[in-house]
């Protein structure tokens, strides 16, 4: 190789090395899981309850209000209370894509319609899977709860879910 082509390949390296060398340094899985859990400590909760027949399912959710909640979602949680889950209210109802990317625990991804009637249901999401879950449909909400719940409570389509968001300033 000519000494020119050399110095042109040292320089591109030095100078891809400085780049790199210069962003922060990434934070370990732990550390995003600590970070998300203590977060998860001060989100809002709600009582959710979903009917289905004669039986009432309560569950407490957190809720994904914000665009920074509703990108993080569950992911890098460790685990789900049987009871717990969040829920992305939607204002206006929208055609809702979910994936699995960076999330450990599988889950169920309960599609809920403007009428509060839940759409569908995609039951035990793979973890870490990029895979769209789609709505197919638009809805005014999304609840994610631990995966297999839904159908080891008898959960299924049509069932109504009820809930009520908090206004701002009023927990």
């Amino acid at each position: 190789m000519k000494p020119a082509a050399l110095r042109r390949i040292f320089t591109l390296a030095l100078a891809v090395g400085f780049v790199t060398g210069c962003q922060p340094a990434a934070t370990s899985p732990v550390e995003q899981s600590s970070r998300v859990d203590k977060s998860a400590a001060e989100a809002a909760l709600v009582a959710l309850t979903i009917r289905s027949g004669r039986a009432a399912h309560v569950f407490k959710v957190e809720l994904a209000l914000t665009e920074a909640q509703q990108s993080r979602g569950l992911m890098f949680r460790r685990s789900l209370p049987v009871d717990g889950g969040m829920l992305f209210p939607f204002d206006p109802p929208r055609r809702a894509v979910f994936w699995m990317k960076n999330t450990v625990i599988p889950l169920d991804f309960i599609f809920i319609r403007p009428d509060h009637s839940i759409a569908r249901i995609a039951a035990k999401a793979t973890p870490l899977s990029e895979e769209p879950i789609d709505a197919g449909e638009p809805v005014a909400a999304v609840l994610e709860i631990e995966g297999g719940h839904a159908a080891l409570e008898g959960i299924t389509a049509g069932d109504l879910v009820d809930w009520s968001v908090p206004s701002a300033g009023h927990p």
